[in-house]
């Protein structure tokens, strides 16, 4: 597993590396353990980042236990505590954790984390997002490398099983922790790896290579997708505090639905800095408000989408940026 100096190249031809000066976010589990050691190891000036979520009662222990590791090997260490989320746990808990990275990185001055997500891992996220109706982009599963904010997030395992990860932590004599947050199958990727894939493997289904054929597939088709919408032109306009993005109507409406769709997400990408994009009922509601003629306009959790002349216009807010809009304000979600 050589992980220096790789490169990434991406659908548009570009290619990144990994920063010299990187944190990794480190649980202390198998995957972002061998991932800290396999940096070092390559030459990578690396710092643990560790975020206590509060899952358990013997959390505040293991942040200690790992500040203890983390001195022994030489590496720099620093964690936050928050508090255990109440309700949407897997979102909370994921919001909370990129907060705690943005204030780390501004500590530290390191923006570039690296996170310690494996090949198991996006086979399980493929099939959870299957499962809760994603589509093509959705179903790319996990990036390599993306932005958030100022921060420069990589998964340079992706391409590796965790089996192969703990192999080699038992070759260097590394221990891990087991976080018993993976037993609770009350969340969907827990139910996935604990109940479903062991499943398919009874019935002789190679449940990893599935979702990871799948996984590449969607990105195959994904790359169609964007050169079939590159004729298509997306404008980003800010007016005063009012930010919006327009089309061409009749333009839109005479593309297929998979470029329909990547079109939007698109325009709210534009739109709103946080990776937000529309779920499965948004796109429902805006196809069927499209066949209606767009009439109105529609209010879709944040932004609104409706028509303007001769342009499909999406704006922050909840009411169109329409002159007439002043004067009636329904909401047509």
């Amino acid at each position: 597993m050589n992980l220096a100096q790789t490169k990434y190249v991406f659908s548009d031809g570009s290619s990144l590396s990994m920063a010299k000066k990187i944190a990794v976010a480190w649980s202390g589990g198998a995957d972002s353990t061998a991932l800290l050691l396999l940096l070092k190891a390559e030459g990578y000036d690396v710092m643990a980042w560790h975020i206590d979520h509060g899952w358990h009662a013997n959390s505040q222990k293991i942040s200690a236990s790992l500040a203890q590791q983390a001195q022994v090997w030489q590496i720099p260490f620093y964690a936050l505590r928050l508090e255990k989320p109440k309700q949407n746990v897997e979102a909370e808990a994921r919001v909370g954790r990129y907060a705690s990275f943005e204030r780390l990185a501004e500590q530290t001055k390191c923006f570039h984390v690296a996170l310690g997500h494996q090949a198991n891992d996006q086979a399980e996220t493929v099939c959870m997002r299957l499962l809760q109706g994603a589509g093509v982009s959705g179903c790319q599963g996990i990036k390599t490398y993306r932005r958030h904010n100022k921060l420069h997030l990589w998964r340079p395992l992706l391409q590796v099983s965790r089996q192969q990860l703990e192999q080699f932590l038992k070759a260097q004599a590394v221990d891990w922790l087991d976080d018993p947050s993976n037993d609770d199958c009350s969340l969907w990727r827990n139910k996935i790896r604990q109940k479903l894939f062991p499943v398919m493997v009874e019935k002789g289904y190679d449940a990893q290579a599935l979702f990871l054929r799948w996984q590449v597939q969607a990105e195959q088709v994904q790359k169609k997708i964007e050169q079939l919408a590159q004729h298509v032109d997306i404008v980003r306009h800010s007016l005063g505090e009012d930010v919006f993005c327009n089309i061409n109507w009749s333009l839109w409406c005479v593309q297929s639905k998979p470029i329909r769709v990547f079109l939007l997400q698109n325009m709210v990408g534009l739109l709103f800095a946080d990776g937000r994009v529309f779920g499965r009922r948004h796109i429902l509601a805006i196809e069927q408000w499209k066949e209606h003629g767009g009439h109105g306009w529609l209010n879709l959790s944040g932004c609104c989408l409706y028509r303007e002349g001769k342009s499909l216009q999406l704006c922050q807010g909840n009411t169109s940026l329409r002159p007439s809009s002043a004067k009636s304000r329904g909401n047509h979600e």
